[in-house]
């Protein structure tokens, strides 16, 4: 769903990242930082798409319609995924279509309403999604305190309208897990209650108990920097990723929940203890068994690329930069203002030394 970023200072974290990787790889300011992986057959920088995690051509095709004011195409996948009850491709198409712009007055959304009408449950549920995204985007990326009262102001404005949005669209369509997805970010912004999100969590899991997107989105509100606690996070990412089959991706909710807390300030070490280990070897296992045509695959594999590579675990880490490469829209790339040249970074530090390239 909404990709609510963690609210960094971006200027510094590269620095970071660019002085931890001279000091790990001995790079210097006049070597290429993807020459080795290059040599390899991997993308430079500028060639990573940085908008998605992996490539979707039928849904590029969509959006590149929908930007142009044609509605169509759409319709008839967002149309696809609900007859075919797939709750979790039917988020993220709802994601991909339901950004900030779309809510605009002149957009393709209300191109497609005017012509549908107001009982569309596949409109309505992007125009949800719409609406929140909006309000998020109002908002902007900041802590709370340096966000103005005016940012503020438009947030919750458009926010609160979200809820009878969400319930209209469930009403159209009781299966679909997908507006009661789309509340957990209303409930991370409005600051419902632990009770509220348990609440709502009933509502989702009923009808898609293992659905990724909705497990990612309530972990954030779980998350300290929201409506929850490191403890709580974590509880609720183990809890989840034990009693998940395998195949579902929910074993990387404890490698996300261990990043959010942990990742800012944590020293080489720590991702290398038996815990973080046996966590990123639960994951392998769980995004080989997962379904082809998942659609959150490639965001678990870009997060295991990372871990993997911090592991020192370079040629295990390799592979799944391979099966990822051209894409960068995902956590942890996504987190900083140059996702393709961060990424470039920690793929470089896997290329060299990887044994078996």
């Amino acid at each position: 769903m909404v990709d609510i970023a963690r609210a960094l200072a971006i200027a510094v974290a590269i620095a970071v990242a660019v002085v931890y990787y001279r000091s790990t790889t001995g790079g210097s300011s006049s070597r290429d930082p993807s020459a080795k992986a290059q040599k390899l057959g991997l993308l430079p920088a500028s060639q990573q798409n940085a908008s998605r995690a992996a490539p979707e051509p039928e849904l590029e095709l969509a959006q590149a319609a929908a930007a142009r004011g044609i509605w169509e195409p759409a319709a008839r996948l967002l149309a696809s995924s609900r007859e075919r009850r797939d709750w979790a491709r039917r988020s993220h198409y709802t994601a991909a279509f339901g950004d900030h712009r779309a809510a605009r007055p002149d957009s393709w959304l209300a191109a497609w309403e005017a012509s549908v009408g107001p009982d569309d449950p596949d409109a309505v549920l992007v125009r949800a999604q719409a609406t929140i995204a909006l309000a998020w985007h109002l908002r902007g990326g900041g802590w709370a305190k340096d966000t103005s009262r005016e940012q503020f102001a438009g947030f919750h404005s458009t926010l609160v309208q979200a809820p009878a949005e969400n319930a209209r669209a469930a009403d159209l369509n009781p299966d679909d897990p997908g507006p009661h997805v789309n509340e957990i970010w209303v409930a991370v912004g409005l600051g419902r209650s632990h009770a509220d999100m348990q609440t709502l969590w009933k509502e989702i899991t009923a009808r898609d108990p293992y659905h990724y997107a909705a497990h990612c989105a309530a972990l954030q509100f779980w998350c300290a920097k929201w409506r929850g606690s490191e403890e709580l996070a974590a509880s609720f990412a183990r809890e989840a990723a034990a009693t998940a089959p395998r195949g579902s991706l929910l074993a990387a909710l404890p490698l996300i929940a261990w990043y959010e807390h942990h990742d800012d300030g944590a020293k080489a070490g720590d991702f290398r203890t038996p815990e973080l280990t046996a966590a990123v070897d639960a994951a392998l296992a769980d995004v080989a068994a997962a379904p082809a045509g998942h659609p959150n695959t490639a965001e678990v594999r870009h997060l295991l690329a990372y871990f993997l590579t911090r592991q020192k675990r370079y040629d295990e880490a390799l592979a799944q930069f391979r099966l990822v490469d051209g894409s960068v829209g995902a956590r942890p790339w996504s987190s900083w203002s140059d996702p393709a040249g961060v990424y470039c970074l920690w793929r470089e530090r896997a290329a060299r030394g990887a044994r078996r390239p």
